[in-house]
């Protein structure tokens, strides 16, 4: 299944929650979520009955689509997940947290995942002390991930930093913006994650 490439706010009106997926521009009344906070397509208006898959389903879109995965690659992390030891949804949830794209969107260096995907890719982001352009890349306790030194007078990712100003750190991570700079202090739970999941959801559709 190809990557989404449509208009991203229809995704946050068929998950009927805001997902953030557009950035600073999700905080203001272009919102198209507030504007117009149904589902998309001609029965949004209607009065839907959710059936238990439906809802199961759902959260698992919301969640894909949240950290911008495909589905082959979500279920590789619910299956990795899986075999973990733990608790298989907290597993998930951490896995996707340790994201090298979702940690330069946590420092501040985007103001979406999609964004900071781009900016992983094109070579802008080091971990200790060295160039890291996967996305996928799972951090690890004790890491230290910085902003390139040849990148850190982009227009776009001091904006990005200017504006995560206002927006405070998860628990797990350090983060010196000045020094555009994180450490990575311990492994992210399900109190990390910002929109509210039921991962639990996740893991009994998965198990039918």
């Amino acid at each position: 299944m190809a990557r989404y490439t449509g208009p991203v706010c229809r995704i946050c009106r068929r998950e009927n929650q805001k997902l953030f997926l557009k950035g600073d521009r999700c905080m203001t009344e272009k919102c198209a979520f507030e504007r117009r906070g149904y589902p998309p397509g001609q029965h949004g208006h209607g009065r839907i009955k959710f059936s238990e898959y439906a809802v199961q389903l759902r959260e698992k879109q919301k969640l894909k689509r949240l950290y911008g995965l495909i589905e082959n690659q979500f279920h590789s992390y619910f299956v990795r997940a899986e075999r973990m030891k733990g608790v298989t949804g907290s597993n998930l949830l951490s896995m996707l947290e340790r994201r090298l794209d979702n940690v330069a969107y946590r420092m501040g260096l985007a103001s979406s995942r999609s964004q900071a995907r781009l900016v992983v890719t094109h070579g802008h982001v080091e971990v200790n002390g060295k160039s890291v352009d996967i996305p996928s890349y799972l951090v690890k306790k004790g890491d230290t991930v910085i902003l390139r030194e040849k990148s850190q007078k982009i227009t776009t990712i001091l904006a990005s930093l200017e504006s995560a100003k206002s927006k405070e750190a998860p628990q797990w991570l350090e983060v010196d913006r000045a020094s555009f700079k994180a450490s990575i202090k311990d492994l992210p739970t399900k109190d990390d994650i910002t929109v509210p999941v039921e991962e639990r959801l996740v893991v009994e559709l998965y198990s039918k």
